[in-house]
C-alpha cells in the first residue's frame, strides 16, 4: 500500500487526508497544534468546494451551513450601491470553520493516523520516497524521521516545506491592510453583504445557528500594536459609527473572541506545486487575500484534484504533473483577482472612492437588468 504524509491539519490538510485514504493510501497527518481542531470564525463554502466534499462523502455541509444572503454593497452611511437580490449571482453557504473541520474529520477511517504536537523542520527526497524530520514526536527526543512515498504540504502561508523546496522565493507579501473577525449574538433582520468606506470595509452574513459572522478590514502598517483597549475596542473605534446593524454586531460580540490578523498573500508567479514526490496544497501553494472568500475552498478543490489525478493513473509522477498543471494556473488567477479587489476596496482617496462607488452603482443596475432579462427569457422556454 502506498503511503503519504500530510503536513498540517487545517481544512486543506484534513480534506487531502480523506481524499488520499479513499484512493487507497495509508496516510499520516502531522499537526503542530497539541490537538486536532480548527480556530477562526465563519467561512464561505462555494458550490465547487461543496461538490468536492460531497464526492468524498463528507455529509452535512449544507445542513450545518446557512445559505449566504448577501444583500449587496453599501457605503458607510448605509446608502445602497448594489442590491444583490435580483442580480442572480452564485451564492455560497456559510459555516463556522470549526464545524466544517469536524464534518471533514468525521470521514477519517482506519487508514488515517493523526499525530499532534509535531513541528516539521525539514524533508529530504531520494529515489524511494520522502523523509520528513520533525520535533515533538517523542518526549525528550531532539527529532524523529517519518518516511512515505508522498508528502502533501498543507502547512500554511509560511510553509516550512515551500521554503525548503524554494529557498529563493520571496515568501508572503503584506497587502497593506489588517482584518478583524468575530461572531455576534444579535437579533437582526438585515440580509448582510459588504459596506465599503475609505480604506475600510465591513461585511457580515448569518450562520445556521442564527449568529452573525462579521469581518472588517482597515488600512494600516503591518505589525502595529493593539491599542490599550484591546482588539474589540480598536475595531469599534473604526466602525462603531457606521450604519446599523454594524454597531449592534460589534456590541453583540464578546470582546475576547475578536480576531485580528494582518493580511498577506503569495506573490506571482506562484512556485511549482510539485517537486519530486512533494506536493504543495492550500495556502502553502497559493495563499490569497480573503476578498473572494475562496482560500479554504481552493484548498478543498486542490485535494479533490489531487485525488482525481491519482485515481486516473498509477504513474505517480504523471499524476502529480497533471495536478500542478490543473491547479497552479487556476489558483494564480484567484490570487490576482483577490488582490485586485482588495486594492479597489481599500482605496482611501476621496475622489477615487467617489468614482469607484459610482461605477459600482451603475454596474449593479446594469447587472440587475441583465439578470431580469435572463429570467424572463428562461420563463418562456
Amino acid at each position: 500500500m502506498r503511503t503519504a504524509i500530510v503536513v498540517g491539519a487545517g481544512i486543506g490538510g484534513v480534506t487531502a487526508a480523506v481524499a488520499l485514504e479513499q484512493c487507497g493510501w495509508q496516510v499520516t497527518v502531522l499537526e503542530r497544534a497539541p490537538e486536532l481542531g480548527e480556530v477562526g470564525a465563519g467561512i464561505s463554502v462555494w458550490p465547487s468546494a461543496v461538490a468536492v466534499l460531497e464526492d468524498l462523502g463528507v455529509q452535512g455541509v449544507e445542513k450545518a451551513a446557512a445559505t449566504g444572503s448577501a444583500a449587496g454593497m453599501r457605503q458607510s452611511s448605509g446608502r445602497w450601491l448594489v442590491e444583490a437580490a435580483d442580480i442572480g449571482v452564485e451564492i455560497p453557504v456559510m459555516i463556522h470553520r470549526a464545524q466544517l473541520h469536524d464534518l471533514i474529520t468525521a470521514r477519517f477511517g482506519t487508514g488515517i493516523t493523526v499525530r499532534t504536537g509535531i513541528t516539521v523542520t525539514g524533508l529530504a527526497q531520494d529515489d524511494s520516497g520522502v523523509t520528513v524530520t520533525g520535533t515533538g514526536l517523542d518526549p525528550g527526543a531532539a527529532g524523529e524521521e517519518c518516511r512515505a512515498d508522498l508528502v502533501i504540504a498543507a502547512d500554511g502561508i509560511r510553509s516550512i516545506t515551500r521554503r525548503t523546496l524554494h529557498p529563493s522565493h520571496e515568501g508572503p507579501r503584506y497587502s497593506g491592510y489588517t482584518a478583524y473577525r468575530g461572531i455576534a449574538e444579535a437579533d437582526i433582520s438585515d440580509g448582510g453583504g459588504e459596506t465599503w468606506g475609505r480604506g475600510q470595509r465591513f461585511g457580515f452574513a448569518r450562520l445556521i445557528d442564527g449568529r452573525i459572522y462579521w469581518y472588517a478590514t482597515a488600512n494600516r502598517e503591518a505589525g502595529r500594536a493593539v491599542g490599550p483597549g484591546g482588539i474589540h475596542d480598536d475595531v469599534t473605534k473604526l466602525f462603531g459609527d457606521w450604519h446599523e446593524p454594524i454597531p449592534a454586531l460589534l456590541a453583540g460580540t464578546p470582546p475576547e473572541t475578536v480576531l485580528q490578523n494582518d493580511i498577506y498573500d503569495l506573490p506571482l508567479p506562484l512556485v511549482p506545486f510539485v517537486q519530486g514526490c512533494v506536493v504543495l496544497l492550500g495556502d502553502a501553494a497559493h495563499a490569497m487575500t480573503p476578498n473572494l472568500g475562496r482560500g479554504a475552498c481552493s484548498a478543498i478543490e486542490d485535494a479533490g484534484a489531487l485525488a482525481r489525478q491519482l485515481r486516473a493513473t498509477e504513474d505517480l509522477p504523471a499524476a502529480l504533473t497533471q495536478y500542478d498543471a490543473e491547479r497552479r494556473p487556476a489558483t494564480a488567477k484567484l490570487v490576482k483577482r483577490s488582490r485586485s479587489i482588495g486594492t479597489i476596496g481599500q482605496l482611501d482617496n476621496r475622489v477615487l472612492c467617489t468614482l469607484r462607488d459610482g461605477l459600482f452603482g451603475v454596474g449593479g443596475k446594469v447587472a440587475g437588468l441583465l439578470a431580469k432579462r435572463r429570467r424572463v427569457e428562461q420563463s418562456r422556454v
